[in-house]
């Protein structure tokens, strides 16, 4: 399939003409064709989105809110299409795609309802005769950059809220998904948003470096937004720094699930399941540390292993559980994870094999601090079970890591959960439910190496305007001189 960019409500290709190619990770056929955009395009890009500004920012609450709703239902349409590019492009499961698209469009709902929550505060004022207001107001242009590991959701979440602050904004597609999220700003299109108020970017994934930089370097740009890895968090965080740009990162997690010895076993058990192994484990929030007391570990193991063992893995056009891994190389990181561990001392319960970009639902038991797997974010489907003595020391372990995003607790002493809840250091944390969930109007983000800023309702109001003091005062108050 061949795209186009879209820049000021327009399909346009790059300046010259280039293109680069997504190949399918299952089959290796090309999956997409997209302009590889230059400096220049980025500019335009950015330019449309700054002259679309004053009009988007002034039009009415309840305007944006009905178009918000109506790209809410323009994109649950296309439920079909981007279910066959989640497919192609990124080698999930149609499923996974169909539960993107149905959380990306709440996130529009989520967002139209928030046109009329943009407020401000009245504040008192020791100035005879003043009115003094804390007023929020749009930003500017909003830069958003999602990734491909739930390209749908992300790629929606990147811009929905920028624009119900009444922000105009830039989409810089992931190069591993970049049909499903130049389908994105067409449902923008088809609803009837004003050319230039939303704008997508593709480009090569070799001049990402340039064409991030000139995006955030842009004058007109106000606000940036990434979610993805720690690693490249980091050097979006300093460019944005350097241009003195907020910024809002969500980043990578190395998610522990703790396992108290009064745990109902089976339902920690399917939490676990489903925290490790949705969407082959490709996901921020996705358990990535199974702690688990000892008293209760030979019984919470066992019937993990054989939960893990009976989940297909396969081709995503086949009925199957896990489809495939992004790409070969993340494939290849899992067997150099279990081969650590297993030359370490751990025991591989379930799983453990390899076709390609597909591997199976892993359980690695005795995993221990001197393991890659403990440490490192395996993004994967190879899953760590640590044992631990005491409540103490399972707190201890969860917090033994520079990230912080999310974590689950499971015990029945629902007072002692929250304490242990309490305790560990994560922007997010269920009792009794797995570490991956989300919610349009919750407030999302880490702490740590887990970035820092929220996604998520009110909260994303604070991100995404600014807050102006303003008074209104007597023109004939007194002066000392």
């Amino acid at each position: 399939m061949k795209i186009d960019m879209l820049i000021n409500g327009e399909p346009v290709g790059a300046t010259g003409g280039a293109t680069f190619t997504r190949n399918d990770p299952v089959t290796g056929a090309p999956a997409t064709t997209a302009p590889a955009a230059t400096v220049a395009d980025a500019v335009a890009a950015v330019d449309a989105a700054a002259a679309a500004f004053p009009a988007w920012s002034r039009i009415g609450p309840n305007e944006r809110r009905t178009l918000l709703l109506k790209a809410s239902e323009t994109l649950a349409a296309k439920k079909d299409e981007f279910m066959r590019l989640v497919v192609e492009e990124t080698g999930s499961t149609a499923i996974w795609g169909g539960f993107n698209v149905m959380l990306a469009s709440q996130m529009l709902r989520e967002a139209a309802s928030m046109t009329t929550q943009v407020g401000g505060e009245v504040i008192p004022s020791d100035k005879p005769g003043s009115l003094a207001m804390g007023i929020r107001q749009p930003a500017g242009v909003v830069l958003g950059m999602a990734p491909w590991n739930a390209p749908v959701i992300l790629g929606t979440r990147a811009i929905a809220m920028p624009l119900a602050c009444g922000n105009t904004v830039v989409l810089k597609a992931s190069e591993l998904c970049p049909g499903i999220h130049r389908l994105i700003g067409a449902c923008m299109n088809e609803a009837g948003l004003p050319k230039g108020v939303v704008n997508v970017v593709t480009n090569a994934p070799e001049d990402a470096p340039q064409i991030v930089e000139a995006l955030i370097a842009h004058p007109a740009v106000k606000r940036v937004n990434f979610t993805g890895s720690t690693r490249v968090g980091r050097i979006i965080g300093e460019l944005a720094g350097r241009h003195l740009k907020p910024a809002l990162l969500e980043l990578g997690g190395k998610n522990p699930m703790l396992v108290l010895d009064d745990a109902d076993i089976d339902a920690a058990v399917n939490a676990a399941a489903f925290g490790c192994y949705m969407n082959q484990g490709q996901i921020c929030m996705s358990t990535e540390r199974i702690i688990v007391d000892e008293k209760v570990a030979d019984e919470f193991v066992a019937k993990l292993a054989a939960k893990a063992s009976g989940l297909p893995a396969g081709n995503p056009r086949e009925h199957v559980v896990l489809g495939s891994l992004i790409d070969l190389a993340p494939a290849e990181r899992m067997d150099a994870f279990l081969e650590d561990a297993k030359a370490k001392g751990a025991k591989v319960l379930a799983g453990g094999g390899r076709d390609g970009t597909i591997v199976q639902a892993t359980v690695v038991d005795n995993v221990s601090s001197d393991m890659r797997i403990y440490n490192e974010e395996s993004f994967g489907p190879v899953k760590p079970i640590i044992r631990v003595k005491s409540t103490e020391e399972a707190i201890a372990v969860a917090n033994d890591t520079e990230y912080g995003l999310s974590a689950a607790v499971f015990g029945k002493d629902i007072m002692r959960a929250m304490d242990v809840a309490k305790q560990i250091h994560s922007g997010i944390c269920h009792i009794n439910g797995p570490t991956v969930a989300d919610e349009a109007q919750m407030p999302f983000g880490g702490v740590g190496a887990s970035g820092y800023g929220r996604f998520g309702g009110k909260a994303a109001i604070d991100q995404f305007t600014d807050l102006r003091w303003i008074t209104i005062e007597d023109p004939h108050q007194h002066y000392p001189f």
